[in-house]
This record gives C-alpha cells, structure tokens and sequence, in this order.
C-alpha cells in the first residue's frame, strides 16, 4: 500500500511538473536570501565570532550577557516609551484624519493624501536633518518660537538626554500618521454608504458612527496598522542616530538609544561581536512576535465563541 502512494505521490509530481518548474524560482530565491541567513543568524547567536578569525561555540553565553546588560535594558525602556507614547497620536491622528476626507467635509482629497503620505516616501536621513534643525539648542525653530514668549530655549538633543526622546515621537509619529490615514482611508471607503445612512437616519451623530461602526468594522485594519507600526518601532534607527549627531550610544545618557542602534552597535557598525549581535536580532524578533500574538488576542473578536456555540 505504501508502494502505491508513493508512486501516487510520485504521479501527481510528475503531472504537476509544469506547475512546480514556475513556482520553484521563488522557492528557490525565498530559501537563499531568507530562509538559510534565518537559519545561519540563528546558529551564530550560539558562537562568539568576530566575522574575520574562529568561531567558538559558547552556548547561550550571549542571551546570558545580553539580559545582563544594563545598556541592553535602557534600549529597551526607551524603544518601548517612544513607540507606545507615539502610538497614541498615530492611531488618533489616522483615524481622524481618514475620517475627515472619506466625509467629504474637505476638497481636493488626493492632495491631502499625497501630502500625509510624503514623510513615509521622504528620504529618513533628510527628514531627521530637518528635525534636528526644528530642535536645535541656539537656532532651532521650537527654541525661537519659545522666545517670542519669552521662554529659555531648550536644549532638546542635549542636556541629561531626558529630551531625546520627545523630539523621536515627534518625528516617529508624525512620519506614520500618513501612513495609517491612508490605510484606513481605503478601509472606510469600502464600508457600504448604506450603513452611515441608516445610522443618521436613527439619529446617530459623527461620534456614534466613529465608535460604533467604523472602529468595529475597522479592527482588522487597526490590528494590521498597529502591528506595522511595532515592527517600525522596533527598527527604529536612522532618526536618533541622526538627531544624536551619530551617537552609537544614543546620545546623552543614552537618552536616544533604541534597541536597533544598540544592534548595529555591536556589529557590523560600531563593533565586531557578530554572534551577540545575532542574538540581540532573535531577542527582537521574539519581542515582535508575542506583541503581535498579543494584539492578535486582545482585539479577537469576543463574541466569535458564542457565535459558535450558538451554530452548534
């Protein structure tokens, strides 16, 4: 019997043949350009290589030196405040923003849309040229706008470093706000007029239909938007580095140091610990998986499992 699967198996192979030639150059790219560097980085966070000379298997003395790594902790604190407190202005600024051109309260919409969506195709090295200009310690624009008032300028990108960190959400936010719109622009437009007028026909004001319609309706596209976004989190690099004047420590006392500059500053930028770096990019990837399993659960659908019971 198991003679005969096998030559069906071999059988519907060799039928589909055709099919499997077009599809293999995919395989074929995804298995070496993806999936074997996965399987090497993975492999290598268990060495101490320094690229060039031996490599000497130490087991899981990377993941030990990384969670004792008090550098490692301060990234992580840092990553973790940028990206929830910038979250908030991203999915409220989206939102509304989205709603206010699929109302139509607005003229020349594709304007608007194209100018939201600019800091997401806008070089990110220019822009945080731009921003560090914006808040700059002598002639920053915040700092002059500050003296008409009659305020001390303030030392944003300097100082004990505590600043950093809201010139990044600044820059964070205001880079992904575009972004979300547009996305869930398209979501709102694909939710049938119908629904809007039978909610103002039972009386139902802007506020009604914002949270009792789209944002339900919306969730699946909120889940995407906010997983997105923590993966952009979680790489966040090129603005701090840039507003820390390339600070491979993120500035003063660390104030600018994500959990990416913290990467590539053990290798291959700032130094040559390949393996412990390679454990910092599984220490990440771990992180973004749980949060997206975590969002996942939070935004299920809770009535899912008395639909189901009900069927039964």
């Amino acid at each position: 019997m198991s003679v005969k699967k096998k030559k069906g198996l071999l059988g519907t192979l060799y039928a589909n043949r055709v099919a499997y030639v077009y599809i293999a150059p995919f395989f074929i790219l995804f298995a070496v350009f993806n999936l074997f560097p996965m399987i090497a980085g993975f492999a290598l966070s268990f060495f101490r290589w320094d690229g060039l000379g031996p490599m000497h298997f130490i087991q899981f003395d990377n993941y030990v030196n990384l969670f004792q790594d008090v550098l490692f902790w301060k990234a992580l604190k840092n990553t973790l405040f940028i990206g929830i407190i910038a979250h908030i202005p991203i999915l409220l600024g989206g939102l509304v923003l989205a709603y206010i051109l699929n109302s139509k309260l607005v003229k020349g919409q594709n304007i608007f849309k194209t100018i939201y969506f600019m800091p997401m195709v806008t070089s990110s090295v220019a822009i945080s040229i731009i921003f560090m200009n914006l808040f700059g310690n002598n002639y920053g624009l915040i700092n002059w706008f500050l003296s008409l008032f009659g305020e001390k300028p303030i030392n944003w990108l300097g100082g004990d470093g505590s600043l950093i960190k809201v010139a990044v959400i600044v820059m964070f936010a205001w880079k992904w706000i575009g972004w979300n719109m547009v996305i869930y622009l398209a979501g709102m437009q694909g939710i049938s007029n119908d629904i809007y007028e039978a909610a103002e026909i039972d009386g139902a004001n802007h506020v009604q239909i914002v949270f009792r319609i789209l944002i339900p309706l919306l969730k699946p596209i909120i889940l995407f938007t906010l997983i997105q976004s923590t993966i952009g989190m979680f790489n966040l690099f090129t603005e701090p580095f840039i507003l820390t004047n390339s600070s491979w420590g993120g500035g003063t006392n660390n104030g600018g140091l994500t959990l990416m500059i913290y990467l590539l500053s053990k290798a291959p930028q700032g130094g040559n610990a390949y393996g412990y770096a390679s454990a910092v990019a599984y220490i990440i990837t771990m992180m973004i998986v749980v949060i997206s399993i975590v969002l996942n659960k939070v935004t299920a659908d809770k009535d899912e499992p008395k639909k189901r019971k009900g069927r039964r």
